[in-house]
């Protein structure tokens, strides 16, 4: 089915207004003001759709808070490991915390229009006569309120204490220039609105409302986002806001020198921070227990994943919201990150799946091996033009399956695609101008925003987090915490499977574990660890088991699994489908060693990252490369994400590898700084220098910036 589109909308025609008087100066009755344009509903409804086309925008959820913006996470690579990252572009700086307020890659001005936007169709409707009769309207007035608050969201989540105003600038510009307000300030005044939001808003089904638009039950999960946010931890800057009398410092019981207080920054959250965990659990519990409630989990995890590439609407509602982009207009999803495949192969020049955003083995292996996310959201191979020339001695399989396009495993453990979004389920119309492009084509890909996973992942964190027992269920939603959890699980693993109960003993790390594996790549995983303060402490495990990983020596530690060295194959073996394109996953030997091919006629063989790593012999010049890469390699981790701390010291960890003299050699050489030097936790944007010139100097950077 095709969506509707909002780009179609002109933004000018709706919300611009401007005077049209004839000579005589009397009014005009096709004079676009806010008087005029909300006292008809067709109208009002342009002036929303207006709201609604901001979201598509390179530097909103087209390109930048879909993509670019998801960072550096223990499971999110931004453009990946760099060589340096205190000294590397735009988007690899932002990805690694070494911004700086010159880079425009962070600017912030079209999320500002969009809350702008939203505050006027919101006024104007409020002052609309037809609101008290027009059931129309108060839903248009609920859409209005969500829009803003989620600009509005978007803005204090990136950027932590921001200019904020509940209503439009005045044509006299009186309220225009204004310094930053609190966080706390901020996220009280938002999550009003959304409270007064969800009981305007119709469910999903309701007239017209679809996926696009805002509903209720979206609504709800939203503004449960958002008090778990607002009670969330974050960096703070005590210089400019010296009364925290009502904030909870960062206890740091566990002496992370990443959580420490540095030059008046600090990390902390609202002493109230129950209340609105309280909030988020009642909100996800009406929804859950809703008998209206449309949202249900898609049983078939791929399919979330296919419907949207091929731009049709989720059979099961288990997208609440999408950002509605077009093809050839908006979005690139799918292009920027996904399952790579290369240009110039009958496909178009450009190919698919860039690197902007990829995840790696960590990730891959923190995996269950029965788990059907884990090809979805990891994906090893290039779709390219193979030669199947004879390089592993597998002599019957070349001979067999001859020259094509065809995926090709690939063994580099710091660069694995992530597997949501792939060219051959994307829509017709989008492989028709894909095959033509010259550049980088809008995929049209919609952007999800929330899925009815998270609803219930939030629900179990929400009632956990005040103290509630795990298996204590709660009347409105009636299921319990662990019960939310565990269907979650259920789609993963498939009804009766031990895995659906096999998870971490801690309920709350178990959380944050199952988080990861549904979520990766969703822009979701970085700004959850940064609310429950585990950023810094999430990468630096992320780092460790890297390390072991190309060391050979060490246990690994991942998520809530434990593997030893003999615990990886050092080859793998993988048998294609019967027209030998694409991998049936199912025959590749992850997790277990195999001797020999079990099948020339049918298998391939690649070397395993062990083999890579773990079999150099410093006396054969014939591994000196493969010793660099090593070398190289563990410094770009250890380098990675450095922007996040003040300083580091990884004397320690370097001493317990086998290469840890040339490692500190590399890093010497190559690293120009690890660390920012002024500031712990340093997860949030600077202002763009443009924005505070032009400021009438009510803003200033903190952190360092």
């Amino acid at each position: 089915m095709k969506k509707y589109k909002f780009i179609s909308i002109l933004l000018a025609g709706s919300l611009t207004f401007g005077a049209c008087s004839d000579f005589l100066d009397t009014e005009s009755p096709s004079e676009q003001t806010p008087e005029v344009i909300f006292e008809n509903e067709g109208l009002a409804r342009s002036a929303l759709m207006g709201v609604y086309s901001m979201m598509t925008g390179t530097y909103v959820y087209g390109q930048k808070m879909s993509v670019n913006w998801q960072g550096v996470s223990d499971i999110e690579l931004a453009s990946g490991y760099q060589d340096d990252p205190s000294t590397a572009g735009a988007d690899n700086g932002i990805a690694n915390y070494f911004c700086n307020w010159y880079l425009e890659n962070t600017k912030w001005e079209d999320i500002f229009k969009m809350a702008e936007l939203a505050s006027t169709a919101v006024e104007g409707i409020r002052g609309s006569s037809l609101l008290s009769e027009s059931n129309t309207l108060k839903g248009y007035l609920g859409e209005a309120l969500v829009l803003r608050s989620l600009a509005y969201f978007e803005l204090v989540r990136r950027y932590g204490d921001i200019p904020y105003k509940e209503g439009t600038s005045n044509s006299d510009l009186s309220n225009v220039y204004m310094g930053k307000i609190d966080r706390d300030s901020i996220y009280g005044g938002i999550i009003r609105d959304m409270q007064e939001a969800v009981d305007y808003l119709p469910w999903m089904g309701a007239s017209d409302y679809n996926c696009e638009r805002v509903t209720k039950g979206f609504a709800k999960g939203l503004l449960a986002r958002i008090a778990l946010f607002a009670g969330g931890w974050s960096v703070r800057d005590g210089n400019q806001f010296t009364d925290d009398t009502n904030v909870e410092h960062y206890p740091n019981t566990e002496a992370n020198p990443g959580m420490s207080e540095v030059n008046g920054y600090y990390i902390g959250r609202p002493k109230n921070w129950q209340e609105y965990y309280a909030i988020a659990e009642q909100q996800c519990a009406e929804l859950i227990g809703d008998p209206e409630n449309p949202h249900q989990l898609d049983p078939d995890y791929g399919d979330i994943w296919k419907t949207v590439c091929a731009d049709q609407y989720n059979t099961y509602n288990e997208n609440m919201f999408e950002v509605a982009n077009g093809v050839g207009y908006s979005g690139d999803i799918g292009t920027l990150m996904g399952r790579a495949m290369d240009g110039n192969i009958g496909y178009g020049q450009r190919g698919f799946g860039g690197s902007y955003v990829s995840t790696n083995a960590y990730y891959f292996y923190s995996f269950s091996e029965a788990d059907k996310r884990r090809d979805y959201a990891c994906y090893w191979p290039t779709y390219k033009s193979d030669n199947a020339d004879d390089t592993t001695g597998d002599n019957d399989w070349n001979v067999k399956v001859g020259k094509g396009n065809r995926e090709v495993m690939n063994n580099d453990i710091m660069n694995v695609k992530l597997g949501k979004w792939s060219f051959w389920w994307t829509s017709d119309s989008y492989r028709s101008i894909a095959s033509t492009a010259t550049q980088r084509t809008p995929t049209g890909i919609n952007w999800i925003l929330m899925r009815y996973s998270d609803v219930l992942l939030m629900f179990a964190e929400a009632a956990y987090g005040q103290g509630k027992s795990p298996d204590a269920i709660n009347e409105i939603a009636g299921i319990s915490p662990r019960q939310a959890l565990e269907r979650v699980r259920e789609r993963a693993f498939g009804a009766g499977s031990p895995e659906i109960t096999n998870y971490d003993n801690d309920f709350f790390e178990a959380i944050v574990n199952e988080r990861a594996w549904e979520f990766g790549g969703e822009s979701i995983r970085k700004l959850d660890l940064v609310r429950w303060g585990l950023l810094d402490t999430k990468i630096e495990e992320m780092k460790r088991a890297m390390l072991y990983m190309m060391d050979g020596t060490k246990t690994v530690e991942i998520f809530d699994k434990t593997y030893q060295p003999s615990s990886f194959p050092t080859e793998l073996y993988y048998a294609y489908d019967g027209n030998t394109e694409f991998i049936d996953w199912n025959s590749v030997n992850f997790y277990s060693q195999r001797n020999s091919n079990p099948d020339k006629s049918r298998y391939r063989r690649i070397d395993w990252f062990p083999k890579r790593y773990w079999d150099i012999d410093e006396d054969n010049p014939q591994t000196e490369d493969d010793a660099e890469t090593l070398i190289e390699n563990s410094g770009k981790v250890l380098a990675c994400a450095s922007g996040l701390r003040a300083e580091y010291d990884y004397n320690e960890l370097i001493g317990t590898l086998r290469w840890s003299s040339q490692i500190q050699t590399w890093i010497l050489q190559n690293i120009h700084q690890l660390g920012n030097g002024e500031c712990n936790y340093r997860h949030l944007y600077p202002i763009y220098y443009e924005d505070v010139y032009k400021s009438d100097g009510y803003l200033s950077n903190s952190y360092g910036y």
